[in-house]
């Protein structure tokens, strides 16, 4: 007799399933929000996303496509126009000249390193990456079967690798390195030399490199007044990938991009036909007016912000008794020990989401040399929110002294 319950799966998932660790990040969002249903107003400064949104014009293109047009799926590497608009923002923005046909449209950075994986990836390949470092890259790079050596990184190399230690991890079995810079979860990016340095060395030894550079454009300028510089300003080889989901604000609209040597793009069209099709077309039309110089200003302004937000942060922090370990240079993020408090970082951050209303991302995210001494704290939410939890974790960290 029925009970009109849904049978139980008479199979098995697979092992890559299996075997994916959750994004703890979002845990701890859905915890937030179940506090919020209760009617607690909870400080969000665990997600990495910027809350102003995407500049007008970009909504204002958005909007003009709702007219009932057709809509048509676009070139799998993306809309000609637009390729081209990005290869002009690398020109204008970091002085790069670069063939449009280089840039490929994504849906969203991960589909991006999706692609990449994918093309240079062989079951057993090994490949470097540092520690910590963002998890889902790591976990593209496990699905498609490459054995991860993770590389120790402190305060000292501003957890970040650099050519000394890559040269001292490699083995025969090294396929290529993953980079970030700058970094999530610690915001801290990699001196041009030492990137220079690092692209050299797997070059020489006929390996690949990603760089990872999704918060490019929300770095410092240098001590010399400098803008950020990607690794393409001297070296064709690498595999570079963006997003539109940071600096621009974008990231619901799930649009990013990859930099790619040439004889790599049509590996990657194949792969990107197959996988997805397309990007999403309203997002590219509309990312089109991202490169007016309207809304280039509107960006910078909001860059500025971050770094003002960031070293508020780093003060805040620091007045109640959990300094960063480096100050952030870009992105905006900070990773902060609070091994002295007595609290595991998981529990940690249990207790001030719980006892406070901040929600904060465990270092069990991005660490797995050492996932419970670590928390991250994203400096995206708005100036108000950010003075609020500093003020809630204050009290929080007083409590737990006390």
């Amino acid at each position: 007799m029925s009970t009109g319950q849904p049978a139980p799966l008479s199979f098995a998932v697979s092992r890559r399933a299996r075997d994916v660790a959750p994004f703890f990040a979002m845990e701890i969002g859905k915890q937030a929000a179940a506090l919020d249903a209760q009617g607690q107003r909870v400080i969000r400064l665990n997600i990495g996303e910027p809350d102003e949104g995407a500049p007008p014009a970009a909504l204002a293109a958005l909007r003009a496509q709702l007219d009932g047009q057709a809509l048509p799926y676009t070139d799998a590497l993306g809309l000609p126009a637009l390729r081209g608009a990005i290869a002009g923002f690398y020109r204008q923005m970091h002085g790069v000249e670069l063939d449009p046909g280089r840039v490929v449209v994504t849906a969203g950075a991960s589909a991006a390193l999706l692609l990449l994986t994918a093309a240079l990836v062989d079951p057993g390949d090994e490949v470097i990456v540092g520690d910590p470092s963002y998890p889902c890259n790591r976990q593209f790079l496990t699905s498609f079967g490459a054995d991860i050596r993770l590389v120790p990184t402190d305060a000292a190399s501003r957890f970040q690798l650099d050519a000394a230690a890559v040269a001292a991890h490699w083995s025969p079995r090294t396929r290529g390195v993953m980079l970030a810079t700058p970094s999530n979860p610690t915001g801290t990016s990699i001196a041009p030399a030492e990137l220079d340095a690092i692209c050299a060395l797997t070059r020489a030894r006929g390996a690949w490199c990603i760089a990872d550079e999704i918060y490019l454009n929300l770095q410092q300028d240098d001590a010399q007044g400098r803008a950020p510089q990607t690794a393409l300003a001297r070296n064709a080889e690498v595999c570079v990938i963006n997003s539109f989901s940071k600096y621009f604000g974008m990231t619901g609209w799930r649009l990013g991009w990859s930099v790619l040597p040439e004889a790599l793009v049509p590996a990657v069209e194949r792969l990107a036909q197959n996988y997805y099709i397309c990007p999403p077309t309203t997002a590219q039309i509309a990312a089109l007016a991202c490169f007016t110089p309207e809304s280039l200003a509107v960006c910078e302004q909001r860059r500025a912000g971050f770094a003002q937000r960031r070293a508020w942060v780093t003060r805040g922090l620091t007045d109640i008794g959990l300094p960063p370990a480096v100050a952030p240079d870009g992105a905006f993020y900070a990773w902060f020990d609070v091994s002295e408090t007595g609290l595991s970082a998981w529990d940690f951050c249990q207790q001030a989401l719980q006892q406070v209303q901040v929600a904060l991302t465990p270092g069990r995210d991005f660490s797995v040399l050492e996932p419970e001494r670590y928390v991250r704290l994203s400096c995206a939410a708005s100036v108000e929110d950010l003075d609020e939890g500093l003020a809630r974790l204050g009290r929080f960290v007083a409590g737990l002294h006390g």
